[in-house]
Formats: structure tokens, sequence, C-alpha cells
């Protein structure tokens, strides 16, 4: 039987997601938003879910698929703030509800390193309508990855940027996640040889992605080389753990040891 795939659309995910594309007898996918791929997976519509690493928490059934990963050590360039103002004067900000990860670094990020409480607005993803209202506005995905902050007048904030000056460790955004068996050990073993089948192909994987537009491919495949990470080692995890304790922290969900299929 297939196994049952919840995946997120962003050219960030593709590495992880071109060879099983090509493999539909042995996976079944659908593509949404990392917020939906949670719910799919909370409600049991998916086996398998690329799902926002904050998701963890909220089950303690859930696992992880060791060694894959969607992470950064340094500038991730996706997951940013616009800001209208100095971050230490920014007093309200517009919270892009596709990512609860995102959304929990920028909590975590604004109380343990910008030093600030803002009041937190779940808005849409247009960056103008959220700056227009608000000090600044969470972004992420493409739309984040493809907007022109400057022609904005606005200035953006890495945020894998600001973890790793923060914390000295990558930040892992999201993983394969599942309940306690939802996958074999060969099934694992074949996840992790997709990664490496989609990391041995970024040019055609940013070629799609770009179609006929040869400078966009090119910006795609070096965001794809330079600034996300796809593996899951002992240095992404303890990145991974130091989040989920900080977010349990404030109050995000229940504090819980890391645990792997």
């Amino acid at each position: 039987m297939s196994v049952r795939i919840g995946a997120v659309g962003y050219l960030n995910a593709r590495p992880l997601t071109w060879a099983l594309d090509r493999d539909p007898q042995r996976w079944r996918m659908r593509y949404d938003l990392p917020a939906v791929c949670a719910e799919l997976l909370q409600n049991g519509a998916v086996d398998l879910g690329l799902t926002p690493s904050i998701e963890y928490l909220h089950s303690p059934d859930y696992r992880f698929v060791p060694g894959i990963g969607i992470g950064s050590r340094g500038p991730v360039t996706s997951v940013a703030l616009f800001s209208t103002r100095p971050i230490g004067e920014v007093r309200t900000i517009a919270l892009d509800t596709s990512s609860r990860t995102s959304v929990a670094l920028t909590r975590v990020l604004c109380h343990d390193w910008f030093g600030i409480a803002p009041a937190f607005v779940p808005q849409g993803p247009s960056l103008e309508a959220m700056t227009a209202a608000h000090d600044a506005a969470l972004l992420i995905g493409d739309p984040a990855l493809e907007a022109d902050a400057s022609s904005l007048g606005l200035t953006k904030i890495d945020l894998g940027d600001a973890w790793t000056a923060m914390t000295g460790l990558p930040f892992v955004y999201a993983a394969w996640t599942g309940r306690s068996g939802a996958v074999t050990p060969a099934e694992v073993g074949a996840l992790q040889a997709a990664r490496d089948a989609g990391l041995a192909n970024i040019d055609a994987i940013a070629a799609e992605y770009a179609g006929p537009d040869a400078v966009r491919a090119a910006r795609a495949a070096a965001y794809l080389r330079d600034n996300v990470q796809y593996g899951l080692g002992a240095n992404e995890a303890a990145g991974l753990r130091l989040f989920l304790d900080r977010a349990a922290a404030l109050g995000l969900g229940p504090k819980r040891d890391l645990e792997f299929f």
C-alpha cells in the first residue's frame, strides 16, 4: 500500500519531494501550505507530513524521520520579518498564518533576542497590506524569497540568521513527521534516498520552478544550495530541541524530548 504524504508546495521542499513524485505507487502525494499539512496529520488524513517543526509538541505520538529536515544555519532568505522601523521600535507584527513554526520562531526571537513584546496579528500573506497596517510583517516561503523589501522601503530581518546569531545553532523549520509506526525502516531509508536524489538534481528542480526565466532559475538554485539545509544530524537536533524548549517555555506547547522512527 502507498504511504499518504502531506507535503509543502514551496520551492524549499522540492529537494525532499521531487523523487517521491516519480514513484506514485509507493507515495501518494498531496501539496498544501505548512499549516494545512499539520492539520491533515492531526486528522489522520495523511500518514506522514512535512509539517512545521512546532507541530511536534502537539501530540505525544509524533515521531520525526531521522536525518531529514528543512533548515538553515544562518540566513535562509525565505523566513523573514519585513519592518517599517528599527526592530526595537516595533509594536505590532502581522503574522503570515501559512506556517506555525515561523510564527513560534518570531515569538521566541522577540522575547529572547529582540527584547520586544509586540502585539501579534494573524493576516494573509500580502506584504503591502500587512505593513500598511502594522510596524512589521512575517512572511515565509516563496513570497518572502521573492519580495523586494527595498522597493517598498522595508528592512528585511532574516529569522534564520537571527536564530543562529542568538544560539550558534542551525534552525529546523520543518521535518517529516508522523505517528509511531506510520513508516517502516525501509520507507525511512527510501525517504532519505529521495532527499539525496533531490539534492543531486537541484538545477532541474530550479528550472521547473522558474520556467523559462534563466535568472530566476539561477537564483532558485543558489537558494537551495547555499541557504537551505536538508539534514537532521546532531547539530540540527540540538537547535531543534532548544527551539522546542523555548517555545514550550512561552506556552506554545508542552515540553517533550525528541523521538524518531
